[in-house]
């Protein structure tokens, strides 16, 4: 699916007032929600998918549907947070067979490789940029993560 299609796909969804569009299609999610606000939010991301998928489409409901605003995060002293610098799918090892890049309690420089996001099939190998200790590993192995996501919990050293 290219930039075109989906410019086309947003007009398509102002003009008729849908709050929701998805597609899948060949390892390709995409995902359309309009706001509170009305204006159309766009998420895309590269998924291991066997066959293509039936689009989905959420009916319009004439009025914005009510989302909870999630809390706002506790900022402890001390303590960093190692964050997803693109939307992709997090992976703790470079390969199945490979043991993770860090567990919890190891201890991690600013250049320590501590996980690979896949974006667009393409391994991003994603560096600490923190010195510290992992107290916790905050995603899932093979989940999507968001931009800005926390991935790992470090104790600042």
């Amino acid at each position: 699916m290219d930039l075109k299609e989906i410019k086309q796909i947003i007009d398509l969804m102002k003009r008729s007032d849908l709050s929701e569009f998805a597609v899948e299609e060949e390892g390709f999610k995409l995902r359309i929600r309009r706001d509170t606000s009305g204006a159309p939010l766009v998420s895309a991301a590269s998924a291991p998918v066997a066959a293509p998928r039936p689009v989905e489409v959420a009916a319009p409901t004439g009025k914005p549907t009510p989302s909870a605003a999630p809390p706002a995060p506790v900022e402890e002293t001390g303590i960093l947070y190692i964050k997803s610098p693109m939307v992709g799918t997090f992976y703790r090892a470079p390969s199945p067979e490979n043991p993770p890049f860090v567990e919890v309690n190891a201890k991690v420089q600013e250049t320590s490789p501590v996980c690979i996001i896949e974006a667009m099939k393409i391994m991003n190998e994603i560096q600490a940029d923190v010195k510290g200790t992992i107290l916790e590993v905050l995603a899932e192995n093979g989940q999507p993560v968001e931009f800005g996501q926390r991935l790992f919990k470090v104790k600042a050293s």
